[in-house]
C-alpha cells in the first residue's frame, strides 16, 4: 500500500505558499524606501486638503503681522464674503490680496493668513499649484511654524519671495544650536549676508534671517513659474533631515501623480538641512501649515527701494490693479505619513531569491506526490 499524502492535503500546502509574482508585483509597485539606518518603509498618505474641503480645518488669522508688513488680515466670513477665498468651478482652491479696493496712502491692503489645525511631526508634504502670488511689494509664504513659542520649536519656509524675483528662497529658523551645513547634496545656493554664508539658524540671532538656500532655478518664483503652469513643491521631513524640491509643471515625477511618492528617485533637492548641523526631530515641533500673502514689512519693505520697483511700497499700495497677481491658485496639498515595513523583501534581488526558493518548494511537493505514487 502506497504512503500517500491525501489530494486535499497537499492542495492545501500547496495553496498556503503565496504566489511570488503577485507579491514581487505589488511590491515593486509600492517603491520602497530604505533608510539610512536600513529600515524599510513606504510613504502613506496621511491628510488631502484640496477642493471645497480646504479651509475646513484651518483657522484665519486675524493678528498683527509679525513681520510688520502693510496687511490686514481677515477672518474667515469676510474672506469669503469678499471673495479673498473661493473656489473655482473645477474646484481650485483661491487665495488672495485685495485687488479691487483703492485705499488712501498709509492703509494696509486686505489679506489672508491661514493655519492648519492639525499639527504634524515630521511627514512628506507635497503642494500642487498653478499660480504662487508675487509681484511689487508682494511677500508670500507657504511655510510650517512650530507651536509655542518662536523660534525654539522651529520654521520651516518651503515657498517664498518678494517682488518679481524669479528664485524661489527656502529658509529654516530655530532655536540656538542649528546650522546648515554646506554640502554638495543640494542643488541651491546658501544665502550670504555681507559676503558670508548664512549658516547660522537660530532666529535670534543676526536680525533672525535664519539660514536658507536660494534654488538655482529661474522658475521656481514669480512670473516664469505662473506662466508656465505652476508645478509641484515637496517637502521631506524626517530623520534624515528637512529637504526641499520643486518641480516644473512638465516635469512632475510619475510617482508624484499617482500617488506613490518616492523622494529617493527625485534627485538631488534645492535645498537640504542635515541633521549633522541641525537635529530635525528637536528643533522642529508641532509644526502647523501656513500660507499668507503680506505687502511691504520687514522684507518687501526694506528691499524695495533698490527691487527695480517704481515708487515707494506704500504708494504701490494704493492701486488695487498692482496686485492682480499676488493669488495662490492650489489644486491640492497632500501629507504622507512615513510606514514602516518590517518582514518586508525590499529589493529585486531578494524577490527573486524568495521566487526560487518558493518555487522549489512546490516542485517538492509535486515531486513527493509522484514519487510515493510508485514506492
Amino acid at each position: 500500500m502506497h504512503n500517500l499524502l491525501p489530494w486535499p492535503l497537499l492542495l492545501l500546502l500547496a495553496s498556503a505558499i503565496p504566489p511570488i509574482s503577485v507579491q514581487s508585483r505589488t511590491l515593486e509597485k509600492r517603491a520602497l524606501e530604505t533608510g539610512k539606518n536600513g529600515s524599510t518603509y513606504l510613504w502613506t498618505l496621511q491628510d488631502t486638503y484640496a477642493g471645497t474641503t480646504f479651509f475646513d480645518t484651518y483657522d484665519f488669522y486675524t493678528g498683527e503681522d509679525p513681520t510688520h508688513g502693510l496687511v490686514h488680515y481677515v477672518d474667515r466670513d469676510t474672506a469669503f464674503g469678499s471673495e479673498l477665498v473661493y473656489f473655482t468651478p473645477d474646484n481650485k482652491v483661491i487665495m488672495r490680496g485685495d485687488n479691487t479696493t483703492w485705499l488712501p496712502l498709509g492703509t494696509n491692503r486686505s489679506s489672508v493668513r491661514i493655519s492648519s489645525q492639525k499639527q504634524y511631526n515630521t511627514g512628506l508634504f507635497i503642494l500642487d499649484l498653478d499660480r504662487a502670488p508675487w509681484g511689487c511689494g508682494v511677500w508670500p509664504a507657504w511655510w510650517t511654524l512650530g507651536g509655542g513659542q518662536w523660534p525654539y520649536t522651529g520654521e520651516i519656509d518651503i515657498i517664498e519671495g518678494v517682488h518679481d524675483n524669479e528664485h524661489n528662497q527656502v529658509t529654516w529658523h530655530t532655536g540656538p544650536g542649528c546650522t546648515l551645513t554646506p554640502t554638495d547634496q543640494f542643488t541651491g545656493s546658501i544665502v550670504t549676508a555681507n559676503g558670508q554664508s548664512n549658516l547660522i539658524c537660530d532666529g535670534n540671532y543676526a536680525g533672525n534671517a535664519g539660514c536658507g538656500v536660494t534654488e538655482w532655478s529661474r522658475a521656481s518664483y514669480g512670473p516664469s513659474f505662473d506662466a508656465q503652469g505652476g508645478g509641484v513643491f515637496a517637502m521631506k521631513w524626517d530623520d534624515e533631515g528637512i529637504a526641499v524640491w520643486n518641480f516644473y509643471r512638465a516635469a512632475v515625477p510619475k510617482d508624484i501623480q499617482e500617488g506613490n511618492p518616492t523622494p529617493s528617485t527625485w534627485g538631488l533637492p534645492v535645498a537640504v538641512l542635515l541633521p549633522e548641523g541641525c537635529d530635525p526631530i528637536k528643533n522642529f515641533v508641532n509644526h502647523s501649515i501656513v500660507f499668507d500673502i503680506t505687502f511691504c514689512g520687514d522684507w518687501a519693505g526694506n528691499s524695495y527701494a533698490t527691487s527695480g520697483c517704481p515708487g515707494t511700497c506704500p504708494e504701490r499700495l494704493m492701486d488695487p490693479s498692482n496686485f492682480n497677481t499676488a493669488q495662490w491658485t492650489i489644486n491640492s496639498l497632500k501629507v504622507y505619513k512615513k510606514q514602516l515595513i518590517s518582514g518586508q523583501v525590499s529589493t529585486s534581488s531578494a524577490l527573486h531569491r524568495s521566487a526560487d526558493i518558493l518555487t522549489w518548494a512546490r516542485l517538492t511537493l509535486v515531486v513527493y506526490w509522484l514519487a510515493s505514487m510508485w514506492l
